[in-house]
């Protein structure tokens, strides 16, 4: 999700006292209070109840989005903006073990290894000896400001922890090492701490931590604690291996579907195959009589059946005989949604910015370029299957569940069940993916209703082909864009009109404004070219009973495939290179502009291709980050091989570059994956694709060499989960043209190729 844009999340969930599953690094030897028992404390920074310290911090944005960190004490204060909410919290017990309330999910992104590297550089603690538990649904304690609730997505989690998270590691540091001098009689400047313990060098004396936490917690709290200068980081930019891969591999780590609690059943779901119909009937005789089915259960659009294991519950489900009302879409077609987008987009939408006198600069133009783009409906086809187990009673309701939104879980059970939150216990898992799936909560939804029905706790599981087929999909879009250019081949007019789904209208509506979707028009809005006369417009076209939902790289990936495969065009149409055609329009974006250098030089670019390759690039600045890519592949029989990949990268200060690298990797692979096969398409309203047989991912044989450069910033972090994806089709695009000479403006461009 952009940046700043959902500032209408689902409110805090008061009385909360969720259990805090750990991915495996639980405290040993410690309490795991709830959010009263630490609210109860009194400071944040004070006594904690096993005798130990307790840290807390705030995170407050500011009007440009960008976090704001500090320390504070009492169960709240009031930020510089006039806003405070506490989202996370610090531990140090009497044995000296730090604990880490982790206001982020971890679904494979590591920021369980790199956030706590952030609170282990400034605290001098070893990176491993900080444990994890996974923070309750609190929207109010544990929100991300650059989302506007208690979200995992859009990239965010190293730019809304960078600064808090060492401000905390930073002022805990320095009442140690205050407790450890006034014990000493000491100057706390003839201290040091060092590898959780405070060092006086003159003496050689040693004390550790968990000695000095309750003399810590009893000293008044300083404001303004400067933070290590970069030169003497220890952690923070060098190569850390993940802490969660050993219990990954060993098979300790939990995620949703390994949840087992007593008397548990299994339900296998039927979903309308109509996208918007409903249930009128099912005769359930010979379901109910195959062994080890318990029971079957209907909602308004759904049929479960319940067994004893997931086999039982399956096979009962392929017994049913249902009847369904199709409804009005029961005619449904792509063909339909495209031609509807197609009607919009002669449509004026609301502005998303407006530079210049666009009309005029046309009227001035040597050659105007108009040309439309398409990007299809996209499943999410997450690893780990769609999950979720619930056991619902009369007076409560218990979650377990991988979720990116835990509050909005626990909002949409409270709704559904008729619960007070307080009576809601919601246990959050790793995920095994979530590419914005799991930032919404229909599931959650359907396992509820399904055990409202059920006496006993139930796992709910969505097979591949219920998952492909009643995904929430990333929309379908529609792009209209021209150009007017000047004798010289420059473009003097830009005129750009984004026609789709609004996502943010239905997830969060107040950031939906003026008719503009922000996500929907996010990088085409703000180029770094140097463009003087732009117009950029939105028209919201809603595709007819098919659920729209955020996708990998959400806006960036849309628009950048549009921009930059437009911005090859205009280059080609030059007969100009298309890195020396970017360059000229970056004079404004140095950043831009640098990584475009560096991933061309190291590309290569300009050297002699064999007949049937091609190279092709693309920039793009989003997600706080800048990037460039090279795709260098071959086309042969209308079958394209993806050769090598190059990624130049400017993410600002890098917190750990592995975690950078395999973000870089998975991203890559996702995109060409998306480019290349990717797409949803309705035929007599049903999804025509059932699993990965015709929902095709890309092949481990077929996985391309992808070179990272890491470009050198001091500028605060930006984030790296997306952009190798946002970025990837149009430079992939690109590539296919100088192969072939065929210009592809329609995802997925390896079928359009094949046609």
């Amino acid at each position: 999700m952009s940046q700043g844009l959902l500032d209408a999340q689902a409110g805090s969930v008061d009385s909360l006292n969720a259990g805090a599953h750990s991915p495996g690094r639980r405290a040993r030897g410690l309490d795991a209070p709830g959010r009263r028992s630490f609210l109860k404390l009194g400071l944040t920074i004070g006594a904690a109840a096993s005798g130990g310290m307790l840290l807390g911090f705030s995170l407050s944005a500011n009007a440009d989005g960008k976090a704001n960190g500090s320390v504070v004490e009492g169960d709240g204060a009031v930020a510089p903006s006039g806003t405070f909410a506490p989202n996370a919290f610090i531990r140090i017990d009497t044995s000296g073990v730090v604990s880490l309330v982790m206001p982020k999910v971890e679904m494979g992104q590591g920021v369980y290894t790199s956030i706590p590297m952030l609170l282990a550089e400034e605290l001098e603690v070893p990176l491993d000896s900080v444990l994890l538990e996974h923070a309750p649904p609190d929207a109010a304690l544990y929100g991300d400001p650059l989302l506007g609730g208690q979200l995992t997505g859009g990239s965010t989690s190293i730019r809304y922890a960078w600064e808090p998270l060492r401000r905390a590691g930073a002022t805990a540091r320095v009442l140690l090492i205050s407790a450890a001098a006034k014990q000493w009689d000491v100057d706390p400047a003839s201290c040091a701490a060092d590898a959780g313990s405070v060092v006086h060098a003159q003496s050689g004396r040693k004390i550790g931590y968990g000695e000095l936490v309750t003399a810590a917690s009893a000293l008044p709290v300083p404001t303004n604690v400067p933070l290590k200068d970069p030169s003497t980081f220890k952690l923070i930019g060098k190569p850390t291996k993940r802490l969660d891969s050993p219990e990954k591999v060993n098979g300790r780590a939990q995620f949703g579907m390994d949840v087992q609690v007593p008397d548990m059943v299994y339900a296998a779901i039927v979903n309308c195959p109509v996208l918007g119909g409903t249930l009128v009937s099912v005769d359930d005789s010979i379901a109910l009589k195959t062994p080890g089915v318990t029971q079957v259960v209907k909602t308004d659009n759904t049929v479960a059946v319940i067994g004893k294991h997931t086999w039982a519950a399956k096979a009962g489900a392929s017994a049913l005989n249902i009847t369904w009302h199709e409804g009005e879409h029961a005619g449904l077609s792509t063909r339909d949604i495209v031609d509807d987008l197609a009607r919009a987009s002669q449509r004026d939408g609301g502005v998303a910015r407006n530079d210049g006198d666009v009309a005029k600069a046309f009227s001035q133009a040597a050659k105007r370029i108009d040309v439309v783009y398409q990007q299809p409906f996209l499943a999410h086809a997450t690893m780990e299957p769609m999950n979720c187990t619930v056991h619902v009673t009369a007076d409560s309701c218990e979650i377990w569940v991988g979720t990116q939104v835990p509050t909005r879980a626990v909002d949409v059970a409270a709704k559904l069940t008729g619960l007070s939150a307080d009576k809601i216990t919601l246990h959050n898992f790793l995920i095994g993916g979530g590419f914005g799936r799991r930032l919404e909560v229909d599931g959650v939804a359907q396992a509820v209703k399904i055990g409202m029905q059920v006496k006993t706790p139930v796992k709910v599981i969505w097979t591949r082909e219920e998952d492909v087929q009643h995904d929430m999909y990333r929309p379908y879009y529609y792009d209209r864009i021209s150009a007017g250019l000047d004798a010289n081949g420059k473009p003097i007019a830009w005129q750009h009109r984004i026609v789709g789904s609004s996502i943010l209208a239905r997830f969060a509506p107040p950031a939906y404004k003026n008719g503009v979707d922000p996500d929907a028009v996010e990088v085409a809005s703000t180029l770094p070219y140097d463009l003087p006369n732009q117009h950029i417009d939105y028209v919201r076209q809603e595709p007819r009973s098919i659920p729209t939902a955020f996708w990998r790289g959400v806006g960036p990936t849309r628009s950048t495939f549009v921009v930059e495969s437009f911005m090859d065009e205009l280059a080609v149409e030059t007969k100009t290179d298309p890195v020396a055609y970017r360059r000229a329009l970056l004079g404004k974006s140095p950043r831009a502009l640098n990584v475009l250098n560096v991933a061309s030089s190291a590309a290569g670019w300009g050297q002699p291709l064999k007949a049937g390759q091609g190279r092709g690039v693309s920039v793009m600045n989003a997600f706080g980050s800048f990037f460039s890519i090279v795709v260098e592949l071959t086309v042969d029989k209308g079958q394209v091989k993806v050769d090598r990949v190059v990624c130049a990268v400017d993410c600002g200060h890098v917190v750990n570059p592995e975690t950078i690298e395999a973000q870089i990797e998975g991203g890559v692979i996702f995109g060409i994956t998306a480019a290349l096969y990717s797409e949803v398409t309705i035929k007599d309203g049903r999804v025509e694709q059932s699993n990965f047989t015709d929902y095709r991912i890309l092949r481990m044989s077929e996985a391309p060499p992808v070179e990272l450069h890491l470009v050198a910033s001091t500028e605060a972090p930006g984030g790296i989960g997306e952009p190798g994806t946002a970025a990837l089709g149009a430079a992939l695009a690109n590539a296919i043209y100088s192969a072939t000479g065929k210009r592809l403006r329609q995802m997925p461009v390896g079928r359009q190729l094949e046609a």
